[in-house]
């Protein structure tokens, strides 16, 4: 206590100058209109400025919610766009008689997931995502960003999950040009994260540079239409008969932040349909014992 009281009087000079400093500015900016003005107009700038200095701070602190509520938007307008282009595709196989269309089941929804580690320039690159079987997540489900595909669930936690990268050459994904019914095998050749091949083209397919290419739908993990990326030109000839496309892709690997996996509702009834086909096959392809005549 003494120490304070020292303090104040060994500076009272200061104390007094002060408190004359601001009676002073409050006689002069109170009596005066022309003082006041410019008090207030400076205080408003200089609040103004500081308040624009708060509101970005806050701001910053608050994209990773805001891009979190784009993320699902984006997935909800992903899940109307492959819901749509199903039901227009009933409507052409039904026209001109659409009565008996029934409303058709949601096949994909998305579960939004956070990339907590991701390689690039590995031989075999693998992402994890902070999601798994407690979330829905299960093996062979298909994940894309908003840019495109990034890869398919290989291994699966309770609350995280392991993806095959698309810059790992195990992983094809049947792939064709946007507009057409040909289809090929993408593969990662291990040289650029921005570059893939797509192979297995036939020979006589039209493309031109900047063509979009697409997921095929030609199996249970992907639906049709999803952008992959977009051709830079001949990669080189596989054989007389097919041809294979360089391929920009469109997402960015090195920064993957939310990513988005694909629940496919039919998914066990597809495998159940796959496994009845391969047992018909079976029986069909094996001969029937012969019966010896006596």
């Amino acid at each position: 206590m003494n120490n304070l009281l020292n303090f104040f009087v060994k500076h009272s000079s200061w104390f007094v100058f002060i408190i004359y400093v601001i009676a002073s500015c409050v006689l002069l900016f109170r009596d005066n209109p022309y003082q006041q003005s410019v008090y207030l107009t400076s205080a408003n700038a200089l609040s103004a400025t500081v308040y624009e200095g708060m509101s970005t701070v806050t701001d910053y602190f608050h994209l990773k919610g805001i891009n979190d509520d784009l993320q699902r938007r984006n997935a909800l307008l992903e899940q109307e766009l492959v819901a749509m282009r199903a039901e227009v595709t009933d409507l052409r196989l039904l026209l001109p008689d659409t009565a008996q269309m029934q409303p058709r089941l949601r096949q994909f929804d998305y579960v939004l997931a956070h990339v907590i580690s991701n390689s690039i320039a590995q031989t075999n690159n693998y992402i994890t995502i902070n999601r798994g079987s407690a979330d829905g997540v299960k093996p062979e489900m298909g994940v894309v960003d908003k840019n495109g595909v990034v890869g398919i669930v290989n291994v699966v936690g309770r609350h995280s999950a392991r993806v095959i990268s698309l810059l790992n050459p195990h992983m094809r994904l049947s792939c064709k040009l946007r507009g057409s019914e040909y289809f090929g095998s993408m593969v990662w050749d291990g040289k650029s994260p921005e570059m893939a091949v797509l192979e297995e083209l036939p020979k006589h397919l039209q493309y031109a540079v900047g063509d979009t290419i697409v997921t095929s739908g030609y199996s249970a993990v992907f639906p049709e239409g999803i952008i992959v990326g977009t051709v830079e030109g001949r990669a080189r000839d596989d054989s007389e008969s097919f041809v294979s496309l360089k391929v920009r892709l469109t997402t960015n690997f090195s920064q993957l932040s939310t990513v988005r996996v694909m629940t496919n509702n039919l998914a066990d009834e597809l495998r159940e349909l796959s496994a009845s086909e391969n047992v018909e096959q079976s029986a069909i392809s094996t001969p029937k014992p012969r019966e010896d005549k006596p």
